[in-house]
């Protein structure tokens, strides 16, 4: 079972990098496949009530790959983590199936919080670079994040949103056929690109 999950990993990283050559190349020398197999030692752990030895592999974890990942965090299957540098993935945030992250993201709290006080992706999220999600809500499924986004509340599903703070910019209609993009306050209808 963990040897197929790890060939869905690493298949998850050719499909969404045209870089990845082969799965051996992913496996051996891609920071975010390194730092996502530390995190399911580390969170075995931190389930297991092993907490200091949880943040020691965190940790190190970190250092090795330049991806903070605490031991709580609850990850689902293939996360790409594209470019890893300073992405930071906070102890209640909870990531769907089949999502992807690229450098500088933070899935991190606003300090105003107990308890739950990160995000929780739904099930194909895709946040751009540099973009803060802040505060224990919910990115829908399918969501897209743009690039040095700060999204301070909840995104619906199939919607994308950008700015500072972030704002939808682009939705997805009831039959899920075409998007209506929202630009300064006018409704323009787009077909959806597949």
């Amino acid at each position: 079972m963990y040897l197929t999950q790890l060939s869905g990993l690493l298949a998850a990283y050719q499909r969404r990098d045209p870089a990845a050559r082969s799965k051996l190349e992913v496996f051996l020398l891609y920071p975010g496949v390194h730092a996502l197999l530390w995190h399911r030692v580390s969170h075995w752990l931190y389930c297991h009530r092993r907490y200091f030895l949880a943040r020691w592999i965190s940790q190190h974890a970190r250092s090795r790959t330049g991806i903070e990942i605490h031991p709580g965090a609850i990850i689902g299957r293939r996360l790409v983590i594209d470019h890893g540098c300073g992405v930071v993935i906070g102890e209640t945030a909870v990531i769907g199936d089949d999502c992807q992250l690229y450098q500088g993201v933070t899935l991190g709290g606003t300090g105003k919080d107990q308890g739950k006080r990160h995000p929780t992706l739904g099930n194909g999220v895709l946040v751009g670079c540099g973009a803060k999600i802040l505060g224990p809500f919910t990115v829908g499924d399918h969501a897209r994040i743009a690039a040095g986004a700060v999204v301070l509340g909840p995104v619906p599903p199939g919607c994308t949103a950008a700015g500072v703070p972030a704002r939808i910019v682009r939705e997805r209609d009831p039959e899920g056929e075409a998007f209506v993009q929202k630009l300064e306050g006018q409704h323009h209808d787009k077909e959806r690109t597949a």
